[in-house]
């Protein structure tokens, strides 16, 4: 039974200032609306993950509420990683390998570099640079979440929400 990955990379978030930590950006409107949107089409995919783990940084934690929101997830289970802020690709695969088996399903919200490397790793493909709010629909056939590695993946889907209409 094949397992999916969603990798999300957070919405747009307001520029750094001089004095905010960059871990402390919060969402724009703009990344709130796109976030929704992208939810909104999640949902009308019927994507409804059994998990939901996002990075600790506001911007990662709203993107994660808002796609939560929009599928039915219970935005109170979402579960935060504290090394997704800054742990780079690794942190990553190994919140993914330590994902218990029962789960069939699992989207992760987080910050670029990060999610493009990861997405290129696990599958190979050429993803680009994942755009703000973008998202990356991975399956892996036959393995299980401890097996997750490079070259494992399957893209199904990318989306962003510049493809998507505006409402």
């Amino acid at each position: 039974m094949p397992i999916t990955l969603y990798i999300v990379r957070h919405a747009k978030a307001e520029d750094r200032a001089m004095f905010m930590s960059d871990h402390d950006r919060q969402l724009t409107s703009d990344g709130i609306m796109a976030a929704a949107r992208i939810g909104r089409y999640l949902h009308g995919k019927s994507i409804a993950p059994d998990a939901l783990i996002s990075s600790t940084a506001p911007r990662a934690k709203d993107t994660a509420k808002v796609i939560a929101e929009q599928i039915g997830y219970d935005p109170a289970t979402i579960q935060l990683n504290d090394l997704l802020f800054d742990g780079g690709p690794k942190a990553y695969l190994a919140a993914i390998n330590a994902l218990p088996n029962d789960l069939k399903s699992v989207m992760i919200v987080g910050h670029n570099p990060d999610v493009s490397y990861l997405a290129e790793f696990l599958t190979h493909q050429n993803i680009g640079s994942m755009s703000k709010g973008a998202v990356v629909a991975i399956t892996f056939d036959g393995t299980n979440w401890a097996e997750v590695s490079g070259r494992t993946g399957s893209v199904v889907f990318q989306i962003a929400p510049k493809q998507l209409p505006q409402e």
